[in-house]
């Protein structure tokens, strides 16, 4: 095992687990890593050609099963397994993977977009505080009729993202500052 994998196996990374499941369905829950040959696999099912960078993203992405990242967040965690890749490059694999239906990209606002692991329909709740997505648990959210699209359009999928933030949060900010404000 090199360098970069045996770190993250020392961390706790499992690197195995069953190929036929993972590949024949990426959207159900993967509890355990998947290891190289399986990132291998999937790859190729979905179109893609397996370069090492894409079979190293992708083994960092799908190793932990269903999660959100930033392109930023999975550039430091390839620096870390010393993983040699730039930045750029994981933009341009987190876009091929989208493109290739493995993720879906989700917009939480102007600056930043997270891709999501678990590609099936669901709904995200976005912790403002903490800038983190997690999953509604099914059934919470209910869609009603969905318009219909333009003609020459489909709809593709609809995403509801719940914002968060802490009730102490926002009442200590306005607080320190109306102080701050009596006392000067």
């Amino acid at each position: 095992m090199s360098s970069p994998f045996r770190a993250m196996a020392l961390r706790g990374v499992p690197v195995h687990t069953d190929p036929e499941t993972l590949v024949q369905n990426v959207t159900s829950p993967v509890k355990t890593g998947c290891g190289f040959h399986n990132v291998r696999e999937i790859l190729r099912s979905a179109g893609l050609r397996p370069t090492r960078q894409r079979v190293m993203l992708g083994w960092l992405l799908f190793g932990r099963g269903h999660r959100h990242v930033t392109a930023e967040m999975l550039y430091d965690e390839a620096c870390e397994a010393r993983i040699s890749v730039s930045l750029a490059t994981v933009y341009n694999t987190l876009h091929q993977f989208r493109e290739a239906s493995l993720l879906r990209q989700l917009a939480v606002d102007g600056t930043k977009s997270y891709f999501d692991t678990n590609v099936a329909e669901h709904h995200h709740f976005f912790l403002e505080d903490e800038q983190m997505l997690v999953d509604v648990p099914d059934g919470l959210i209910t869609i009603g009729e969905v318009p219909e699209a333009p003609e020459g359009s489909e709809v593709v999928c609809v995403e509801v993202i719940v914002r968060l933030r802490r009730k102490n949060t926002r009442a200590k900010s306005s607080q320190q500052a109306s102080q701050q404000l009596t006392e000067a």
